[in-house]
């Protein structure tokens, strides 16, 4: 007797024993598959550029911008020469947010306490901030004690060093006049026991002889 096999069982017995690749042709543009490593093209393009001159000209080009830059800072935007004098109180004190300790952990000051700066780091000279592209501030600035640290906010400090025999800073970014809320110049900031007195000051305007 033969036995009958189901009709699922039939089709499977009759497809193909492996399967059948099938050609679907070409479906769009082919391009050849070209990695080169990001080193290899960095270091064309470097030699490259050392060949066509590239490379010394961008060197001179970053040297004349960095020398520029220390001779002739960007001025402290916002300020403008004082009109009229006027004078105010800056108090340094802070109030700690984390306690300070010592090198051996030794406790020297407990979060929230109120610390004065000025009760252990003295300002040993006054600070007078001044444009130096004005004669006239530069002039009234060495006429003050001559022990005070003179902070342009404009103008060239390599080449006034040199030309007045005196140190001079630059206040980069008007970080401390920001912080002293200064806003013309000539300005001083001098200590005053705990506190700092801070000035600006209106020069008087010279008359020019007929």
């Amino acid at each position: 007797m033969r036995a009958v096999l189901p009709p699922i069982a039939l089709s499977l017995a009759i497809l193909p024993t492996q399967a059948e690749a099938r050609d679907y042709g070409q479906r769009g543009a082919l391009f050849p598959i070209v990695e080169r490593d990001l080193l290899e093209q960095i270091h064309s393009r470097l030699v490259a550029m050392e060949k066509s001159g590239e490379t010394a000209r961008l060197n001179q080009e970053l040297k004349r911008r960095t020398i520029a830059r220390v001779s002739r800072p960007d001025p402290v935007p916002g300020l403008i020469r004082a009109h009229e004098s006027r004078n105010w109180i800056f108090d340094p004190t802070i109030t700690l947010a984390a306690d300070i300790r010592g090198a051996k952990g030794e406790l020297i000051h407990a979060a929230g306490t109120r610390v004065n700066p000025l009760d252990s780091v003295k300002l040993r000279a006054d600070l007078l901030f001044l444009d130096g592209d004005d004669p006239a501030q530069i002039r009234w600035a060495l006429e003050q004690d001559s022990k005070a640290k003179l902070i342009l906010v404009k103008g060239a400090p390599l080449e006034l060093m040199k030309a007045r025999q005196r140190r001079f800073y630059f206040d980069q970014a008007g970080k401390l006049t920001a912080k002293f809320n200064i806003k013309a110049v000539p300005a001083r900031v001098r200590q005053q026991g705990r506190i700092l007195e801070v000035s600006e000051i209106a020069l008087p305007t010279r008359k020019v002889r007929p």
